[in-house]
């Protein structure tokens, strides 16, 4: 597994994650705001890609919060908020999901994974959404995936493994 020459920076903020985010941890947490995060140590999918991107000087909390603000209704309505809440928006996929499709980062060509894309998939047997960044390594042709499904930020065989719900490239700036 050899990186590219080089490494997006979203793919080596993601990376350097790996050791120091050692739990999955679900728990609902009261943040600051903006740039409010859970302790390092621990997280969920969704804190991988808020805490990469968070190193390119984009804050989902603040972005995502102030985006549900403008268009409450366009966001999903699976946990019965009747208004924003900037303690827990940005860290649900399925928001983030709404999120990259409205600023319009949604990646048409299928198949076309590039190290530092942002991937979405529907768990297999339990419908449970996840996310994670696309590395620069690869296995075969194949790239790895950096993101936290359990066992703390990790960089895997995951792509193909589940189906996935969303492709996401963000602007180069």
């Amino acid at each position: 597994m050899q990186p590219e020459k080089n490494t997006p920076q979203i793919v080596q903020s993601a990376r350097n994650q790996i050791g120091k985010t050692m739990h999955y941890d679900p728990a609902y947490t009261t943040l600051a705001y903006p740039m409010g995060d859970v302790p390092i140590e621990k997280g969920v999918c969704t804190d991988v890609v808020i805490r990469a991107l968070r190193e390119q000087k984009m804050d989902l909390q603040q972005l995502v919060h102030q985006d549900m603000k403008q268009s409450f209704s366009a966001y999903p309505k699976h946990w019965g908020l009747k208004k924003p809440d900037p303690n827990i928006d940005h860290r649900r996929v399925l928001n983030l999901i709404t999120f990259f499709t409205r600023q319009g980062w949604a990646v048409k060509q299928k198949g076309d994974f590039r190290a530092g894309d942002i991937v979405t998939w529907e768990l297999n047997g339990n419908r449970l959404p996840h996310i994670g960044i696309v590395s620069d390594k690869k296995i075969g042709d194949t790239p790895l995936i950096i993101h936290n499904i359990g066992a703390g930020t990790q960089e895997e065989d995951l792509l193909f493994k589940h189906k996935i719900t969303g492709h996401f490239r963000l602007p180069v700036k």
